[in-house]
């Protein structure tokens, strides 16, 4: 019995590689949370016995508080660094700096001594490649150089991209964000936030956004943000040892953890405003300042936007789907250099003549927002002016339209058509791709063609009663660029089926605080549209698409089945294999391990009786076993296992006896077999279980993993409940 109880006290101790989770595999939420609840309390005690262990203890406090402080530190940075990177890549298919090569167009310009505010787009120091090759700027033989120059740059990015990707970090693709929605729920995908994954898709990034892809950065800077945090985070064990509390977001937030976001992007954008991306010592992309208010009869045609945005998102999400699960399930998937070989060639080559479509998206979507002032060159702001005007420069009334308005119309139609296609194929190939900046483009353009219309209806036709109470002759009544921005927060929320943090996204990005109103009745108009011809957002749709086991609290379950129509073991299956809580032995249980690939196994007091003591994970048993029998003199293949506190009585010759109690979890989550699986759902969503067991009266009769509720969830919508792959 000595024997014994020293074999006991030293199990006590937990067990060293204890907490590992095997990759592609879900968390235990209860589990995680109750470790780091004893982490805790034992740090609290220690702390009281010496001031070293104060000490430490406030480390521990303020060591969440730190590595919110790198992370945002080096997310600003690394955003800082790839916009500037991207201007001047982009820049470089067009030309070049002779002052400074690593300037892009605006920069060399601005820093040369002879050049004009009128003509601040052209400087003698920026050379386009035809007048640094053939000493040509204008003419057929110019242009024709201009055009493939452009075209091998961008197949030159595009190429780099998809190999650096495909070699070295193929997680790097995409956007990221279904994934990191699926990896905070509590799933493991080993690599997926590692250093290789944040470097390359850092460098990528620049590449693919360069090469004039129909993609953008924004999507794909969530995930390089959470590589930099899962990095920081493994620099202390106090969230490298705990992957529940590397996950407190998502199914699980608490309210110290949204005061730890809200500091570590107070971090970036001051890291971001120092580096000063943008040129314009602002923080937004798209700082937008409109000198008229807008109107209440203007709220029809930004509600027509909405519904043009929800038709959007709804054609977009399917066919983007549909190429995908193509890409998926034909040989086109073994291809995927070539894949983004055509697609940029593809895009370059119509690209190029159209001036809308050659230049960065970005500065697009800018151009679109834009008010037009007595100062601007754009084609869009080529009215014709009256020359007895004497407005101030920022009160110019609504003018008819000019040449170049109309030409930029048809110009951005034909930019808009082709935006819609190649988006479609675009986003989903082996590199990263973000959509917000797409789908912006794509409602910008929409929307400044609307805007425009509206204006000059409103010139043309001011005595219309709808006109005729607010948009009297000679004032400034319409603002197009407004209409662009509102088309651009109805696209993006008709793909991604966002409201209430759309319109905060698009206040940050443009900074107009005024327009709030027209941002929210598009959106929501955007999202009922989109919502009539189904519930999933882009993200959602390629979660399911990939089998991704995430359970969304949007999706609504209101089937009227029970638990016992889920668990397992189902009629004509065979029985569950549990534990005995004192009856086998190691070798069983060895045995019982390496037949079967479950994740854990109920404990029963006995085969015959089924009552349910507890519940032990199979992560926690291998190393448990491995360090009794390297560690503990005694243990062989025929010691009894047990899991009650005082050991089974044994005949005298019998091995020294194993105890594994601490690895048993006493209170697993459970339910009875009448429970209706509306409920059970809601209880796998927020708790973040992994599995729950079924019971009747303490009995045991089977159980329900995530994966069960997934392809039940499945099967009711009439969908292959064999999509859910990962465990």
């Amino acid at each position: 019995m000595s024997g014994s109880g020293n074999l006991m006290d030293f199990l006590d101790e937990p067990f060293p590689d204890v907490g590992t989770y095997e990759d592609f595999h879900t968390i235990d939420w209860l589990r995680e949370k109750s470790r780091d609840t004893d982490r805790h309390r034992k740090i609290t005690s220690k702390s009281k016995e010496s001031i070293w262990e104060f000490i430490k203890s406030l480390l521990d406090a303020w060591s969440g508080w730190a590595v919110m402080l790198l992370i945002g530190l080096l997310a600003g940075t690394l955003a800082g660094v790839i916009d500037l990177a991207v201007d001047w890549m982009t820049d470089l298919k067009e030309g070049i700096c002779l002052s400074a090569f690593w300037y892009s167009h605006e920069q060399c310009c601005w820093t040369s001594n002879e050049t004009t505010f009128e003509d601040r787009d052209k400087c003698p120091l920026w050379q386009k490649w035809s007048e640094l090759l053939v000493k040509q700027s204008e003419g057929a033989s110019a242009y024709i150089l201009n055009y493939l120059m452009y075209i091998l740059w961008a197949l030159l990015f595009a190429f780099l991209a998809v190999s650096l990707v495909r070699v070295f970090a193929p997680y790097a693709c995409g956007s990221g964000i279904p994934e990191i929605k699926t990896i905070l729920s509590g799933f493991i995908i080993r690599g997926y936030l590692g250093k290789w994954t944040l470097l390359i898709k850092t460098v990528t990034l620049v590449l693919v956004v360069s090469s004039g892809l129909s993609l953008g950065k924004e999507g794909p800077l969530v995930h390089v943000a959470c590589c930099c945090g899962n990095f920081f985070s493994s620099l202390f064990s106090k969230y490298s040892k705990n992957e529940g509390k590397r996950r407190e977001v998502s199914y699980y937030f608490p309210l110290k953890t949204l005061w730890r976001s809200f500091f570590a992007a107070l971090v970036a954008a001051f890291t971001l405003r120092s580096i000063n991306p943008f040129g314009n010592s602002r923080l937004v992309l798209f700082y937008v300042e409109y000198h008229t208010p807008w109107y209440m009869a203007e709220l029809f045609p930004f509600i027509l936007l909405g519904v043009f945005g929800g038709l959007w998102g709804t054609l977009f999400i399917r066919c983007n789907i549909a190429w995908c699960r193509r890409r998926k399930t034909t040989k086109l998937g073994k291809y995927p250099v070539l894949e983004v070989i055509a697609v940029t060639a593809i895009t370059a080559i119509v690209a190029y003549p159209n001036p809308y479509t050659r230049r960065s998206t970005s500065e697009l979507i800018s151009e679109l927002f834009n008010d037009c002032g007595a100062l601007e060159s754009s084609q869009l702001c080529d009215y014709i002016n009256d020359p007895n005007m004497t407005r101030p420069v920022d009160d110019i009334p609504d003018r008819p339209a000019g040449v170049g308005v109309y030409t930029a119309m048809w110009q951005l139609a034909l930019a808009l058509i082709f935006k819609i296609v190649i988006t479609i194929f675009t986003f989903g190939m082996k590199i990263p791709s973000g959509l917000f900046i797409p789908s912006m483009a794509v409602g910008a353009m929409a929307g400044r063609m609307v805007g425009i219309g509206v204006e000059q209806l409103a010139y043309h036709h001011h005595d219309w009663i709808i006109f005729r109470n607010w948009c009297r002759p000679g004032a400034d009544c319409v603002t197009p660029g407004l209409y662009a921005m509102v088309g651009a927060a109805a696209c993006l929320g008709g793909v991604t089926r966002m409201t209430v943090s759309l319109v905060v996204i698009m206040f940050e990005l443009t900074g107009g605080l005024e327009y709030i109103v027209p941002l929210m009745a598009a959106a929501v108009t955007s999202k009922w549209v989109a919502d009539a011809f189904g519930k999933e957002g882009i993200y959602e749709a390629h979660i399911h698409l990939n089998g991704y086991p995430f359970l969304d609290v949007k999706d609504e379950f209101t089937h009227r089945t029970l638990a016992t129509d889920v668990m397992r073991p189902r009629r004509g299956e065979p029985p569950l294999s549990v534990l005995t809580q004192g009856s086998m032995t190691v070798e069983d249980v060895e045995t019982l391990i390496k037949e079967t690939d479950y994740n854990g196994f109920p404990v029963v007091v006995s085969r015959d009786s089924e009552r349910l003591i507890g519940f032990a994970q199979r992560r926690e048993l291998i190393p448990a076993i491995k360090n009794a029998r390297q560690r503990q003199e005694g243990i062989v293949s025929d010691s009894v296992m047990y899991f009650t506190e005082e050991p089974p009585e044994l005949p005298a010759n019998s091995p020294q006896p194993l105890k594994l109690r601490r690895v048993l979890n006493l209170s697993p989550f459970t339910v009875t077999d009448h429970t209706p699986m509306e409920t059970v759902v809601d209880i796998f969503r927020k708790l973040g279980l992994r599995q729950c067991l079924v019971t009747r009266s303490g009995r045991l009769l089977g159980i329900i993993t995530k994966k069960d509720v997934l392809r039940h969830m499945a099967q009711m919508a009439n969908q292959d409940p064999e999509s859910i792959m990962f465990n």
